[in-house]
């Protein structure tokens, strides 16, 4: 080990401890699907009960492809606005689906009290198959914004990449076609997932140089199986670093110990985007609720009232 390691090792052994002190003062949303069964209703049911009292800005919820979960979209959105009295947005998509079908849609949402929308493109469903506009329909998410926005007054919400889109020639690109959205009237983004901090901060300072200052919320995928977030990782575009693949070899047999891993991974990756002024957190909870609430405990978002919070604003 050289001295240059060992004088790193000695600081780290007697610094601050990482989360220690913090004042809770992050503001946090989460992401839910939409469950196919009324078991797995029960079960994302419980998961919104654990994380209400975190007083998410949001909560939202995924929209399948060609409208393939239209009905119950609706149905778990318009229950956690009834139930859990959380502000929840739906999800939609251009995919398969005329003007006059998502003006449809826009207004049921609007009438169950939806007030918030997630505009996107979508995806063809099948992994490689290149997006094909419907023939009556929008041809891209800043189309669908301003379409939007001519129905009812929705605060909308659209995606950013912070390593591009897999169909996007380049970032500036990606980077044109997110300021086309903003400009069509959504008011914030939420980004996809990414595994390093840095690449965060970077697509910062590029939005930065290209003037857009709308709030952009990174997206968070808290990892507990390495396997599946591979596969994610690999049809969005999102780069693993090896050393992550490394921590979780060997423990594909070893829940209990995978969870703890994978809540210090995320933990900590959360909090060095906190450590650079990342103040809003979308966690992407793939309807579970330990890893996200852990997190967020960890960076001092408390339930109300609880200690952490009082500092909060």
């Amino acid at each position: 080990m050289t001295r240059y390691d060992q004088l790193r090792e000695a600081r780290t052994a007697l610094d601050t401890p990482l989360f220690a002190g913090l004042p809770g003062d992050i503001r946090v949303s989460f992401e839910f699907f939409p469950p196919k069964t009324d078991a797995l209703m029960a079960q994302l049911w419980d998961v919104v009960q654990t994380l209400a009292p975190l007083q998410p800005e949001f909560v939202s919820v995924t929209y399948g492809a060609g409208g393939s979960t239209r009905d119950r979209t609706h149905d778990t959105v318009a229950r956690i606005i009834r139930e859990a009295r959380l502000p929840a947005a739906a999800h939609l998509t251009c995919v398969d689906a005329s003007k006059a079908e998502i003006r449809a849609v826009a207004e049921g949402y609007w009438e169950a009290g939806v007030r918030h929308i997630v505009a996107l493109r979508g995806d063809m469903g099948a992994p490689g198959v290149p997006f094909t506009p419907h023939p009556d329909g929008y041809a891209n998410a800043a189309e669908l914004v301003a379409g939007l926005k001519a129905i009812a007054p929705f605060d909308i919400s659209v995606a950013a990449y912070p390593e591009s889109h897999p169909d996007s020639p380049s970032q500036e690109a990606d980077i044109d076609n997110l300021k086309r959205k903003l400009d069509a009237g959504a008011s914030r983004a939420i980004s996809q997932f990414f595994f390093e901090p840095e690449t965060f901060f970077r697509f910062q300072d590029k939005l930065a140089a290209a003037g857009i200052d709308a709030p952009v919320l990174p997206g968070i995928l808290p990892v507990s199986n390495f396997a599946q977030t591979r596969k994610f990782a690999a049809a969005c575009g999102a780069a693993l670093p090896a050393w992550m693949e490394s921590l979780f070899a060997g423990l594909d047999t070893h829940p209990a110990s995978r969870q703890l891993v994978a809540a210090t991974v995320s933990a900590e990756f959360c909090r060095r985007l906190y450590a650079g002024g990342v103040r809003d957190f979308h966690f992407y909870t793939l309807n579970r609720a330990e890893l996200s609430y852990a997190i967020c405990h960890l960076l001092g978002r408390r339930p109300h009232g609880a200690a952490g919070l009082e500092n909060a604003a």
